[in-house]
């Protein structure tokens, strides 16, 4: 798979759109709550489209299976 191949799956495009979304519910969360709880929502949100791109990027199957599961 070519470098950036992995932003053709539709896995990878659903991930993407899920942080887009995630990133708007945030911007709604209580003034208290923006800088811990948001936060926290947000890295993990980011972590899955990050995990399936570095998994992506391996070169055995098996490899590209943990970083998927991790992403999951």
């Amino acid at each position: 798979m070519t470098s950036f191949a992995y932003r053709k799956l539709s896995v990878y495009q659903k991930a993407l759109q899920w942080v887009i979304d995630v990133y708007g519910l945030c911007k709604k969360f209580p003034d208290y709550e923006k800088f811990s709880l948001a936060s926290q929502v947000r890295r993990a949100a980011v972590s899955v489209t990050s995990n399936i791109a570095e998994g992506m990027s391996r070169t055995s199957n098996k490899e590209i299976a943990h970083f998927l599961e991790i992403s999951y």
